[in-house]
């Protein structure tokens, strides 16, 4: 009797098993959980960690900006930028000409000129005659935008692949920053102490597999580089590379870590080796704060190569959350705009360091490059 009770109750066990088993979720069924509906992208996470959320409403050092663009319409606009810059403690800002701003560099200038004392404005090469007398001219020009416009510097430069793509009055297609018949150019501005900002490729998630194997894809996927009819990334490092190289005359700041906050240790060798190369930190504190041990070591380590920049519009906000990470000891936090998955963590930079990128970095280059 026990045997049979026995039995009949593995049989029912063994039952109720089975009938999990054939309503159990399928791979790929909506139904299976929560978790299989919610997309990638709607990924927007509420930090629920009680630890300390620090608010920077000035910078701690005054500020050069030394990456910005002509975000402005109108001079109210202006003079409403120059009060936010008051507000958050920046004292000067770069203004760097590209082919997708809609003004020549002359009206830049105009526009700006009741408030040149905040600002200093950064010019296009002219590659619209590649000629040997047109580069002739195109330094000709360079030299009138330097004495006559008040030009402080040559940027912003812009190659993904392409060539010189930001360049204006005509882009500068399949000229890339080696390229010999512009070496001239390269050489004039250092004649003229004008320094080259130049923004070399993309993060590097932007060249790999838009699969699940690329942390960065949620915001990788939006800047995806097709290199098949361009150079990619090494390619691209290897002109800039030669560019420095070939002109120690010339000062280069490359934009946004030269987009390689993914590798510190090439960056630092590059700056080992070539004293006329910075680089500015605009548009890359997402790329750079999530890994922030290694950036903070890097940024101490090279506190006389680094300029702070900015490159996101205006407005308070966007400067208080670099700031934020530059200088408190937060962690894990998100700043949704910036478009990655990841929480960020703060640098905690000692003030000497900070006061170098902030503001003296800057202050040397513009008073040495004048």
């Amino acid at each position: 009797m026990k045997n049979d009770m026995k039995k009949s109750n593995l049989l029912l066990i063994v039952a109720a098993f089975m009938l999990a088993a054939c309503n159990a979720p399928k791979a790929g069924d909506q139904a299976a959980s929560p978790v299989d509906k919610i997309l990638l992208r709607d990924f927007n996470p509420t930090v629920v960690n009680n630890i300390p959320v620090t608010n920077v409403d000035k910078a701690k050092f005054p500020i050069i900006d030394m990456h910005s663009h002509d975000y402005v319409e109108n001079a109210e606009q202006i003079a409403q930028w120059c009060k936010n810059m008051d507000e958050v403690g920046v004292l000067h800002t770069a203004i760097m000409h590209c082919s997708w701003i809609g003004r020549p560099f002359e009206e830049v200038v105009e526009l700006y000129a009741p408030y040149k004392d905040r600002f200093r404005f950064w010019c296009c090469f002219d590659y619209s005659d590649m000629s040997p007398e047109g580069i002739e001219k195109a330094c000709a020009l360079l030299e009138r935008y330097h004495n006559e416009l008040g030009a402080t510097g040559v940027g912003e430069l812009g190659d993904k692949g392409e060539g010189d793509t930001y360049a204006r009055p005509v882009e500068g297609r399949d000229i890339h920053i080696d390229d010999p018949r512009i070496q001239p150019l390269i050489r004039k501005a250092g004649e003229l102490h004008m320094p080259i900002s130049i923004h070399i490729a993309e993060p590097y998630w932007m060249y790999l597999p838009m699969d699940e194997t690329n942390d960065g894809m949620v915001n990788a996927v939006n800047w995806h580089v097709d290199t098949t009819n361009c150079y990619g990334y090494w390619k691209l490092m290897e002109t800039f590379e030669n560019a420095v190289r070939e002109n120690p005359g010339t000062l280069f700041i490359a934009c946004h870590y030269l987009n390689m906050s993914h590798d510190w240790p090439t960056l630092g060798a590059m700056l080992d080796k070539y004293p006329n190369m910075y680089v500015d930190i605009s548009a890359r504190v997402a790329e750079s704060a999530h890994t922030p041990r290694a950036t903070r070591e890097f940024l101490i380590k090279y506190q006389d190569r680094v300029l702070f920049g900015t490159d996101n519009g205006f407005e308070p906000e966007m400067y208080r959350n670099i700031f934020r990470v530059l200088e408190t000891n937060d962690e894990h936090f998100y700043i949704p705009e910036f478009g990655y998955h990841w929480a960020l963590s703060a640098f905690n930079l000692p003030d000497d360091v900070l006061k170098k990128i902030y503001h003296d970095n800057a202050e040397r280059i513009l008073t040495e490059y004048k």
